[in-house]
């Protein structure tokens, strides 16, 4: 079976190689372009891309695939490299691109996608993160198959993943790519034994992982401790979370805090949500709508990310 794999991040580049370990033909990879990177802001290739020409297959960055939108030629060529590739089934993970019908009803069974959530819940762009924010018990990988909609395809094959107290977005992330790599491989044989069943997605359940925003990073102090300590865990590394600490000009970025017990603003004789109540080796402890949220590592803006205790050898907040 000849498979053309559209995909950017590393997310993507363990599908791939999976691909590829399992001996399935890839005549094509799709990728975005390579984009500015670390502080020489160099252009830097997506690690699907460098996994494509590890493995010498040729790789394709249209900036559009719209053959009547903003990058016409870009479209074009795309769509004769596609043509030339002649897809049984395109696989798609985290592409990064809007595919339209001419590409949806290119390949021979059409196009998969490997997508972070177990459908319908969490829906769009940033599964993982909203799954830890919402306070999920489980996630997972669906793959599914494309349609215009946004990941309204019939579902092909899930796989389950608890979501633990420990879990970061980070975490997380890792875990289900590993997830998706293998359910892609197990999906493409189910398809060529012919026992691969489409199931259309329930139309209870349905919800939208809407895109991080770099506006979400403040942490809001008037929302319990619980759930500013799964924000923290879902916002890490991106966008991350941010506070502001007496004796800091700027605020600093939260990478681990935990939930407390007790207190609250009614009970703090005078204390507000936001303001620190004690600081120790064990971490600083701020004050929620309810519950005590306690620092566990920390960042000052230009520095590196330290335990608490480290963290507090360079803070003097009187």
């Amino acid at each position: 079976m000849r498979i053309v794999f559209a995909g950017t991040p590393e997310f993507a580049r363990l599908a791939l190689d999976a691909l590829v370990a399992a001996g399935h033909r890839v005549p094509l990879v799709l990728t975005q372009p390579d984009r500015p990177s670390g502080r020489g802001l160099k252009l830097t290739p997506s690690p699907v891309k460098q996994a494509a020409l590890a493995a010498g297959i040729p790789v394709c960055q249209p900036r559009s695939l719209r053959l009547d939108g903003k990058y016409p030629e870009d479209a074009s060529a795309a769509r004769q490299a596609l043509l030339d590739a002649a897809p049984d089934l395109m696989v798609v993970a985290a592409y990064g691109l809007i595919l339209p019908e001419w590409v949806l009803s290119l390949p021979a069974y059409g196009c998969f996608n490997i997508h972070a959530s177990l459908l319908p819940r969490w829906r769009g762009a940033a599964p993982i993160q909203r799954a830890i924010q919402a306070g999920d018990a489980e996630t997972g990988i669906t793959i599914m198959m494309m349609d215009q909609g946004l990941d309204t395809g019939a579902m092909l094959l899930t796989r389950t993943v608890p979501i633990t107290p420990a879990h970061t977005a980070a975490s997380l992330h890792d875990e289900l790519a590993g997830v998706g790599a293998q359910a892609i491989v197990q999906a493409i044989d189910d398809l060529r034994q012919g026992t691969l069943v489409a199931h259309p997605q329930p139309e209870e359940g349905v919800t939208y992982a809407a895109k991080l925003e770099k506006a979400e990073a403040p942490l809001d102090f008037s929302q319990p401790a619980e759930l500013l300590a799964r924000r923290i865990r879902a916002f890490n590394p991106v966008p991350g979370s941010t506070m502001p600490l007496p004796g800091l000009a700027e605020p600093v970025k939260i990478w681990n805090a935990a939930s407390m017990p007790g207190g609250d603003a009614s009970t703090a004789g005078g204390r507000k949500p936001g303001d620190v109540l004690r600081a120790g080796p064990d971490g600083i402890d701020v004050l929620t709508a309810d519950g005590v949220l306690r620092l566990l590592e920390l960042q000052k803006a230009g520095g590196k990310r330290q335990s608490a205790a480290s963290f507090m050898l360079g803070w003097h907040p009187q």
